[in-house]
């Protein structure tokens, strides 16, 4: 079947580049922006993407373009900047952010974008790399609802559910809470299994009796296999990003007049990881960064 929408792709990276192989192998015609890792991108174009070396040229040749990219600064830079896809827009085109963004700076782009008659979803995503791939992503949708309908079927080519939960920013909101909560805790195992260490405490049965009680969850699971298997590879999730999503988390809840106690500790200890050089590290190997600063 013949899909007449054109889609636009910016950050083809370790999410991005699932998505974009779904919107391509489901008959979207597709144009990339290029990037210094060639290996996404030339799988992309030998699938029948095409590739271009602007975000201008992106914008122009597209009615809907998704943004997968580390942060909202280069957000900013990508959509707003002298080649970016403000100045390559037509009227009626949409973007789509999918990076895991300020909420305070996608409203903010999103009024540059309507003053040229162009829409603005948010569209973070939770899962991982996998589902990406395998085209079962869960994708929050902040925006007006004629947009999101009109964007809905390149959506569905990489999500197994979609969820519109608000106006635009408030997606980027609720994936910044959902991260906070997952960060948090991954925090909280780092320091149980650092203080179980110093207790002379089996690990194997922290993790034993954990498992059978309703302390139990998969993110437990996950963190658990670095401290006895060495595995660290089911949440490959980098310190620098943890450290970056909680404080944009901690912006929401400012900006909401929220007390953020457990958020403001939360940052801090991402931030002491980062700063020792850790940002590259998987999230799990937290616990090393505390074992370490307990003389572990």
């Amino acid at each position: 079947m013949t899909v007449q929408m054109r889609v636009g792709f910016i950050g083809a990276g370790l999410m991005g580049h699932g998505m974009a192989k779904n919107l391509v192998e489901k008959g979207f015609p597709l144009t990339i922006m290029g990037n210094r890792n060639r290996e996404p991108i030339e799988h992309l174009v030998s699938l029948g993407a095409r590739e271009v070396s602007s975000a201008h040229a992106v914008a122009e040749s597209s009615d809907l373009v998704f943004l997968c990219l580390p942060n909202s600064e280069i957000v900013g830079r990508v959509v707003l900047g002298a080649d970016g896809i403000l100045a390559g827009a037509h009227e009626g085109l949409i973007v789509a952010d999918s990076t895991t963004a300020d909420p305070g700076e996608t409203k903010r782009i999103g009024a540059a974008l309507r003053e040229k008659g162009v829409a603005m979803l948010d569209t973070p995503l939770t899962m991982t790399p996998k589902e990406a791939e395998s085209g079962t992503l869960n994708v929050l949708v902040g925006g007006a609802e004629e947009d999101l309908e009109t964007a809905r079927p390149a959506i569905e080519s990489f999500a197994r559910n979609i969820f519109h939960v608000g106006p635009l920013g408030a997606a980027h909101s609720l994936k910044l809470i959902n991260n906070f909560m997952s960060m948090s805790m991954v925090a909280l195992f780092a320091e149980a299994v650092t203080t179980a260490r110093k207790a002379d405490v089996s690990i194997a049965g922290l993790h034993e009796v954990i498992s059978a009680g309703a302390l139990n969850n998969g993110l437990f699971q996950k963190v658990m296999d670095w401290p006895l298997k060495q595995d660290a590879s089911g949440l490959q999730f980098a310190i620098e990003n943890a450290l970056k999503d909680v404080s944009y988390y901690n912006r929401v809840a400012a900006d909401a007049g929220s007390t953020a106690l457990i958020g403001a500790t939360v940052q801090q200890i991402y931030a002491l990881a980062n700063a020792q050089g850790e940002g590259k590290t998987h999230v799990p190997k937290l616990m090393d960064v505390m074992g370490r600063l307990n003389g572990l």
